[in-house]
This record gives C-alpha cells, sequence and structure tokens, in this order.
C-alpha cells in the first residue's frame, strides 16, 4: 500500500500530540464522515464527541453547520470563519453560506461577506450579479454575457439571475436563441428546451419539429423544412448540427440545398459547425468547410479546430488566419504560440518565427521542448534546488499540509486533495519545494509531483519527474525491450505513481490496466494471474510494460503506441493521414481532448525522464516525434490487442 507507514509520517509533519490519536479515534472520525455523507446529523454529533482535539477537529465542525447551512444563523458562519480563517474550509463554508443568503436575497449581508471568497464558484458570481441587479446596476447583464453562454446547465442561483432579466425585460429574443445555440452545440438538448420556454409564445418552435431536429435529423432536413420565420430556421440549424456530428459530409449537403434560404450569417454559422464536426474526423473537406464560414464569430474550441485542420493540410495562412480570430487568453496557450511560429517559420518569416518561439523556449512541457529546439538550443535541466532545514520545518507546521496528511492517512484522497491545492495555491517556489519535499518522503508521490511541478524560476526535476519503484522499471523495460524513459512517462501520466489508483473506468494501478487488458496479457505471457494481483507493483509493471511493447510492435511508433495505450489501437490507426504526417502535427490534432493532452505529455516525460537517467546522448523530443506513416489499405495489425 501507498500509505504503508504514512502514519507515523504524518505524525512527525503536524505535531505528535495531534496525529498520535489512537486507532478507535480514527475509526470514530470515519464514521463521523460516513454519517455526514448519509445526512445523519444525530449520528454525526455521537461520533464526534470526544474528537475535539483531533487533528481534523475543524472538519467535524464544518460538517455540522454544512448539514444545517439553511438555517445556519450568521453569528455561527462568522464564529467558524474567524477561527478557521485562512483555510480551506473557511473558504468552503463561506461559499455555501454565500449561496444560502443568495437563495434568500439577504443582499446586505451577501455583500459584507464576499470579499474574502478565494475560489471562484460561477453561482456566487450569479448572486453576485443578482445583488447588484437589486440596487439597480445597469451594467449587470453586459458582464453576465460570460455566465449566459457556458455551454451547460445553470445552476440554481445563475437560473434565479435569468428569470429577473426576464422579468425586467432585459433577456432578449436573440439572447435566448445566443444561448440556444450553444447548448445545441455540447448537446445539452433538455437544458435547452427549458431555455426556449423563456421565449414570448409567438417566437416558440414547434415542439414536435424541434423533437424531430433532435432525434432524427436526417428525416427533418429530407423534408424539405419552411425556413420563412426565425423559430423554423432555428431548428433547422440544430437539424444540420445534429447531423454534422455523425455525418460531416451529409450534413454538407443538405446545408448546400438549403444556402440560398438561410440568411448569411446563419449559412456561415452552419458551415463553421459543418467545418468543426469535419475537422475532428480528420476529414479533407473540413479546410474548403471552414472557408464557405468566412469571417463569422467562432468560439476558440472551433477556432482550434479550424487550425487543427489547417495544420493538416498544410495551410500556413489559414493556421494563422484561425489564431489570429482567438480570444487572447486561447492565442497565450503554449500550442497556439508555438504553432503560430511555426505558420510564421513556413512562410519565411524567420524573425517573427523566432519571437514566438522565445516566449516559450524552455518552459518544461512539450512545446517550449519544441520551442527550444526549433531555435537551435539543447534542453538543459535546471539545477536541482533543494529546500532548507527551515523551508521544511514551515512546511510541517503548515496546519493545510497536516490535515491533508492525516486525510491522505485515513484514505480521504478527495478531500485530502482538495485540502492539499488549496494550501499550497500562493505558495513560492521555496515553499513549494518544501511541501513537495514531505510528500515524496510520505510517499504521497502524485501530491509531490504536482506541487514540484508547479514552480516557476527554482526547480527540483527529481522531485517533478519522481521514478519509484525504479527497480521494477527497469528490470520489465530490459526484459521487453522498452524504453524505461518512456515507461515512466506512461506511468507518471497514468497514475502519478499511485500504487492502488483506481479510474472511474475501473484501470488499476501503476500503469491503469483495465481488467480485459491484464488477464489478456497475462494469458499472452503465461502468467499465473487473478484480479485481485492487478494492484501490485510487480504484476501492474510486468503486464502494464509487456502491453506497451505489443502495441508498439503493432504500430512501430512511440507516438501511436501511446495514443493507443489511452484510446485503443484502432483509434491510433485511424488518427494517422493519408500521407505521412510530422508527429507533432499527430499529436496536435488528436479528436479527444484527454488522449491530445496525454500523448504530449508522455512524450514531454520521456526526454525528462532520459535526460534524468538516460545514457549517452538522449533523443530530442522533435528525433521522438519523427514521422507517422500514412495510412494504407494493406496495413496488417493484431486485431486481438485489447
Amino acid at each position: 500500500m501507498i500509505f504503508r507507514g504514512f502514519l507515523t509520517i504524518a505524525l512527525a509533519l503536524a505535531s505528535a500530540l495531534a496525529l498520535a490519536a489512537p486507532k478507535p479515534r480514527d475509526e470514530a472520525f470515519l464514521r463521523a464522515y460516513d454519517a455526514f455523507r448519509a445526512g445523519d446529523s444525530m449520528k454525526l454529533a455521537r461520533e464526534a464527541s470526544g474528537l475535539e482535539d483531533h487533528v481534523l477537529a475543524s472538519y467535524l465542525e464544518f460538517w455540522r453547520l454544512k448539514l444545517r447551512i439553511e438555517d445556519m444563523s450568521n453569528s455561527e458562519a462568522r464564529d467558524f470563519l474567524a477561527r478557521h480563517a485562512g483555510s480551506y474550509l473557511a473558504d468552503r463554508l463561506r461559499s455555501d453560506w454565500l449561496k444560502a443568503l443568495g437563495r434568500r436575497a439577504e443582499w446586505q449581508t451577501f455583500d459584507l461577506e464576499l470579499a474574502p471568497l478565494v475560489v471562484d464558484d460561477l453561482e456566487v458570481r450569479c448572486y453576485t450579479w443578482a445583488s447588484r441587479l437589486a440596487r439597480g446596476e445597469e451594467t449587470v447583464f453586459d458582464q453576465a454575457k460570460a455566465m449566459w453562454l457556458e455551454p451547460r446547465e445553470l445552476p440554481e442561483g445563475c437560473n434565479a439571475l435569468a428569470e429577473a432579466f426576464v422579468r425586467e425585460g432585459r433577456l432578449r429574443v436573440n439572447d435566448v436563441w445566443q444561448r440556444a445555440r450553444v447548448l445545441f452545440e455540447a448537446g445539452q438538448l433538455a437544458a435547452a428546451r427549458r431555455l426556449l420556454e423563456y421565449l414570448p409564445a409567438d417566437e416558440m418552435p414547434d415542439a414536435k419539429l424541434l423533437s424531430q431536429a433532435a432525434t432524427a435529423p436526417e428525416k427533418f432536413l429530407a423534408a424539405a423544412p419552411a425556413l420563412e420565420k426565425r423559430p423554423q430556421r432555428e431548428i433547422a440549424l440544430l437539424a444540420l448540427m445534429r447531423l454534422a456530428r455523425s455525418e460531416p459530409r451529409a450534413a454538407a449537403e443538405f446545408l448546400r440545398t438549403l444556402a440560398d434560404r438561410l440568411p448569411e450569417a446563419d449559412r456561415a454559422f452552419a458551415w463553421s459547425r459543418v467545418g468543426y464536426e469535419a475537422a475532428r474526423r480528420h476529414m479533407p473537406d473540413a479546410v474548403q468547410w471552414f472557408r464557405r464560414a468566412d469571417k463569422v464569430e467562432m468560439s476558440d474550441e472551433v477556432l482550434a479546430w479550424k487550425a487543427r485542420a489547417a495544420l493538416r493540410a498544410g495551410d500556413w495562412q489559414m493556421v494563422r488566419d484561425a489564431i489570429d480570430a482567438m480570444s487572447v487568453t486561447a492565442r497565450q496557450d503554449p500550442a497556439w504560440t508555438y504553432w503560430y511560429g511555426r505558420a510564421l517559420a513556413a512562410q519565411d518569416n524567420v524573425e517573427g518565427a523566432r519571437a514566438y518561439y522565445l516566449r516559450i523556449s524552455e518552459q518544461p512541457h512539450f512545446y517550449g521542448l519544441l520551442a527550444t529546439e526549433d531555435l537551435g538550443q539543447p534542453f538543459v535541466l535546471p539545477p536541482v534546488h533543494l529546500p532548507t532545514g527551515e523551508d521544511l520545518a514551515k512546511a510541517r507546521a503548515h496546519g493545510g499540509l497536516a490535515r491533508a496528511f492525516a486525510l491522505y492517512s485515513l484514505g480521504l484522497r478527495s478531500e485530502a486533495t482538495r485540502e492539499w491545492v488549496f494550501s499550497i495555491r500562493s505558495m513560492d517556489d521555496q515553499q513549494l519545494l518544501a511541501a513537495a519535499e514531505l510528500a515524496r518522503r510520505a510517499e504521497v508521490y502524485d501530491r509531490a509531483i504536482n506541487t514540484a511541478d508547479r514552480t516557476s524560476r527554482l526547480h527540483n526535476f527529481q522531485v517533478r519527474f519522481l521514478a519509484p519503484f525504479r527497480d521494477v522499471f527497469r528490470q520489465y523495460a530490459k526484459a521487453y525491450d522498452v524504453e524505461e524513459a518512456w515507461v515512466l512517462g506512461i506511468t507518471r501520466q497514468e497514475s502519478r505513481f499511485i500504487v492502488d489508483a483506481k479510474s472511474s473506468a475501473g484501470a488499476r494501478g501503476l500503469m491503469q490496466l483495465m481488467p480485459a487488458t491484464a488477464r489478456w496479457v497475462a494469458r499472452k505471457i503465461g502468467m499465473n494471474y487473478s484480479p485481485e494481483r492487478v494492484s501490485d507493483v510487480g504484476t501492474n509493471v510486468t503486464l502494464g510494460t509487456r502491453y506497451l511493447r505489443l502495441v508498439l510492435e503493432d504500430l512501430g511508433h512511440p507516438v501511436l503506441a501511446s495514443a493507443a495505450y489511452n484510446a485503443g489501437p484502432g483509434r491510433a490507426r485511424r488518427w494517422r493521414d493519408a500521407k505521412p504526417l510530422e508527429g507533432a502535427i499527430y499529436a496536435e490534432t488528436i479528436p479527444f481532448n484527454e488522449t491530445r493532452d496525454y500523448v504530449k505529455k508522455v512524450m514531454a516525460n520521456t526526454v525528462f525522464y532520459a535526460a534524468l537517467h538516460g545514457e549517452g546522448k538522449p533523443l530530442s523530443l522533435r528525433q521522438r516525434l519523427g514521422t507517422i506513416g500514412a495510412r494504407s489499405a494493406g496495413d496488417r495489425f493484431d486485431e486481438n490487442l485489447p
């Protein structure tokens, strides 16, 4: 177990007296937690009795208040906040209290208590706007527009704000349809239907036609729908969006037949959606369909796929045009900083490209490595900065870290992680490295890695790229002839070296093996395997490394194999192009957000692990990415790979 001997370490970290609780006290605490989750305030009070001096006593108090948040007095809230000022639980209670105050429209108290809130919350923001609206402020709607365009069901406080806008006549037909499109694009059909109830009776779409457009879009479009009125046109656009999600080419054909009957803005919007869905399927026609959208306003997500379609097509001007149209925040993302530099370089603007590369060069991530290499510079590991004894002593005395360690020792990982993340949010580099070192010593490897990963000037890559159980990884990497740095890079991304990690999909252990994959590999190598052994370090690394080897043999490239490890070999193959493709472009154009981020990080991790542990001159990231071979009708692969 990852927490073997953990309580002893936690005792030293927080104070021997506070954490030296006998086991029955910890069991009582866990029973109190179960009572809180069940909403049983009586049982919670019984189990909490006698735990007033427990290092986690503030949680017991928070749970009692949380269960009665609607009738908690203002004096009780303020007393808790004063005694636990600056803590994670104080901020959490303040957020919940503000929502309760907002529901009751107690704006004077709400306004007084809002300022100290640390963690941003959309519902609290909506109540803030509602408070200002109650004071007659005229600028609220413009500022609340970002909330209005959230691509999801809005929380209670935001719905209340929307209803206030309706009552005061501040929500117009255009605003409703604008949000409806956002919800349709996100597949939030139930939320969109509820939203349309805000429309005046004469603007309401036909419910039957709306349902048909959502569930049978091709049938709806084939019936040549009427488009004279806006509700009819909006339903047709919904049908086109829905059809494009599964059949972009069919949607494009219907759009061509309807184009002359649609206003120019609606026509351009529809082409942008067809182009978006086609780009996510790597269809070459995506580029021309985006061109038909002309200069219609697009979201950052759609513009990102316009840029990716252009990357695959080698249309560097379109890459630049798409990035130029993004929001300032999106343009500053290292990915688009790098690709804008590449577009300039492809157009022989060497100095312009260099300026963009310099913005992100030497940053320790995928695009920082590529930019550094494109500048002709080798990546050099930064000097190791070790925390001092004084730094470590201060970290041990930090109440939030002590509570996080205690929660980890009790197996309450979600609560512990939230406490930890809140506690380190404003730490400087020295404090972060001290906290990371304590987590490393306590074998809470994910916190050690993630905390060391946050430093900006002072670094310790030996903690940022930890390699626990290295003897095991070295043994099986050698046995199955795969690069140890790559196996470590995969494992860092899969589990952060948490031995008993379990994903929501059921993947288990260090290398996050699905049960079917583990059984298949075990049979392949003749291992005497049982499911309960999958979290054993040796078993997990044996099966995971052997599977990596099999996938690499099948696909022939570590980038493809990395994608396959996350999303399956079949998808990794389909994401190739009809022509050879630069490895970096393949990675950037992976359709799944999770897998795209995963592959980039695995390949960058591999570079860093090779630099830390490799022998001889390590390969650059560009060398590792190489070129991805073209799809071929004659491709042969192991159909039995899970």
